[in-house]
């Protein structure tokens, strides 16, 4: 009987080694939570992940990966040795929790995160209309911008007095000193400078439809922001789901679609040619290429900004033969790997980027 229960717990070991793959195939694909499914050719199970609906991804300066979910409701934090741990909320929705220990807070719809090089994991708490920040260091949490109040207003103020209405995504510029904030319902894509804490719009005048090349960003409309981001230069790209386009805020302040002709569909090549399918994410890497997820059409694509072409890196037979993305949202780029969260098979994956 004694040796029935060894060999029971090394199984259950292998299993539980085997669910959670870190060995990458051979097209570069490597899972960090979850692995081939059996419509791919494995057998693991979306059931067997400790995670619902992951949405966004981060990393903080030891290189521990930090996995927000959406539905879940809850922050993990996978170390380096693979050990998964949830660091904040318990799974039901709500707001709590500012000002103590964030293991005790509770979140509503958490649709991203990113963290500074001080370790300030920011996070958009988006059916709060807020955004929450959680010191690394000190696992406190508290409330950074946003009243949890729907609505427009507090442009030349402290983001903390500021209204919001869906903050969809949070990212920084690549000096730290600025928080992109897309603000959904409102059509608009905001900065905070974190030194002052003052916000501002830098796009969008609050009113729905395709915005005029070469107009000032700031009084032209737009569809449905989802995500923005800047790169090196300053440029900031705001990705549309509804709009199906990537737009980008030049140094001038003046907006072009780059990618996109408006409607749905699956499309590589250059402006009005590519086709999206209702895109919700977006990251840029160190040659400010900028990397989308393309929910709809589960896959990844890259516009790059130097040949003004969009190509299919992953998913629907590219970039591995097997893999199949079911609403993938959370793309990042960290150390030249992309990340990214398979949201609604509740896995996480990264591959190699190539130049």
């Amino acid at each position: 009987m004694r040796f029935f229960f060894i060999f029971l717990a090394i199984g259950i070991i292998l299993a539980k080694q085997d669910s959670f793959s870190q060995e990458p195939s051979d097209s570069g694909v490597e899972f960090l939570i979850g692995d081939y499914l059996s419509d791919e050719g494995a057998s693991w199970s979306p059931q067997l992940s400790p995670l619902n609906r992951p949405f966004g991804i981060a990393f903080d300066s030891l290189d521990r990966m930090y996995v927000v979910e959406l539905e879940g409701g809850r922050v993990h934090r996978r170390d380096q040795d693979g050990t998964i741990k949830v660091i904040a909320g318990d799974g039901t929705s709500g707001y709590r929790g500012d000002g103590g220990l964030a293991d005790h807070a509770v979140f509503n719809g958490m649709h991203n995160c990113v963290i500074t090089k001080q370790d300030q994991l920011l996070i958009s708490d988006s059916w709060n209309h807020c955004v929450r920040r959680i010191d690394l260091k000190t696992e406190k949490i508290d409330t950074i911008a946003g009243t949890r109040q729907a609505g427009f207003g507090g442009d030349g103020g402290q983001a903390t007095g500021a209204s919001f209405d869906y903050v969809m995504c949070v990212s920084l510029s690549t000096d730290d000193q600025l928080m992109h904030l897309t603000d959904l319902k409102n059509r608009r894509i905001r900065n905070v400078d974190l030194r002052s804490g003052v916000v501002s719009t830098v796009a969008g005048n609050g009113e729905k439809g395709v915005p005029v090349d070469g107009a000032p960003a700031t009084q032209s409309p737009l569809v449905d922001p989802r995500a923005a981001a800047s790169d090196s230069s300053g440029r900031l790209y705001v990705l549309e789901r509804g709009g199906h386009s990537l737009r980008m805020v030049d140094q001038n302040g003046l907006v072009n679609t780059v990618a996109g002709s408006g409607k749905r569909g699956f499309q590589d090549g250059k402006g009005v040619e590519v086709e999206f399918g209702s895109p919700k994410h977006l990251c840029i890497d160190q040659r400010d290429r900028v990397y989308i997820a393309d929910d709809l059409n589960g896959a990844i694509r890259r516009y790059d900004p130097s040949s003004g072409e969009v190509k299919t890196v992953l998913g629907r037979g590219f970039g591995d033969q097997r893999l199949r993305l079911l609403n993938p949202h959370g793309v990042t780029v960290h150390q030249g790997y992309l990340y990214v969260a398979d949201s609604s098979q509740h896995r996480v994956l990264r591959m190699k980027i190539i130049d």
